[in-house]
């Protein structure tokens, strides 16, 4: 559990050095971005150790890993946040220990996290709803990896603003791999934030802006993301599944 321990810290303190200095390049004071660490296939022990290291927020990406893990940790001042795509038959759970789903596409979803947040007496603690926007989607379409096209992301957050029990929270994406930002992350950002700026000019506390991985943290950072998802740069290589 030491060796462990000194990983996570020395991992988590190279992580943090790389957001101060993209925050100094951007001109950008530190506590203007979140560290996210997805802990996806990691025990919660590990969630354990980076509680104590000052970690705030964890994602996890399937309910069957996250759901376990998050009662096991439920004495940890954590933020839950669901980044993975999510199912309508799993919401039920997910909004029992997520703050913040990431991956919001779809009218049927949104109705059903309301469904379930308002059976799970969330009235007041709503659920924060991020839209995840498809940069390789056409107009009308859906992306690669889930996500609206930019020309739904009003029409979608309208749609939350009027569901019981969620608010809409910002937009989410993930550097597409095909399309014309592929290999492009920070012009992909770049335009992500274009969008942030219409979103909130409809929804105002629509404010978060989740983009940003190990592999391109820095070119979110520069573009104005308020959150970045670190899981391998903290935790290490992945196992593989299977």
């Amino acid at each position: 559990m030491t060796d462990r321990r000194t990983q996570l810290a020395d991992n988590l303190a190279r992580v943090e050095e790389r957001i101060s200095a993209a925050c100094a390049a951007a001109g950008r004071e530190r506590d203007e971005v979140t560290l996210i660490v997805v802990t996806k296939t990691y025990p919660a022990s590990d969630v354990r150790i980076l509680a104590e290291l000052g970690v705030r927020h964890v994602a996890e990406n399937r309910d069957q890993d996250a759901a376990p893990k998050a009662a096991e940790c439920s004495d940890l001042p954590l933020t839950w946040h669901f980044v993975g795509q999510l199912q309508t038959n799993k919401v039920r759970s997910v909004v029992n220990y997520a703050g913040l789903v990431h991956s919001v596409d779809r009218n049927r979803l949104v109705t059903a996290l309301s469904a379930a947040a308002v059976k799970a007496g969330r009235a007041e603690q709503e659920l924060g709803c991020l839209i995840q926007v498809a940069l390789d989607a056409e107009s009308g379409g859906r992306g690669e990896r889930g996500g609206v096209a930019p020309d739904g992301v009003l029409e979608l957050a309208d749609v939350i603003a009027k569901a019981e029990g969620l608010r809409p929270a910002g937009l989410m994406t993930v550097a597409p791999l095909v399309g014309p930002y592929a290999g492009r992350p920070r012009a992909a950002f770049d335009r992500l934030m274009e969008i942030a700026t219409d979103l909130r000019g409809a929804h105002p506390t629509a404010n978060m802006v989740s983009a940003g991985m190990s592999a391109d943290l820095e070119d979110a950072v520069a573009a104005g993301a308020t959150h970045v998802r670190v899981g391998s740069a903290v935790l290490g290589v992945r196992p593989r599944l299977g």
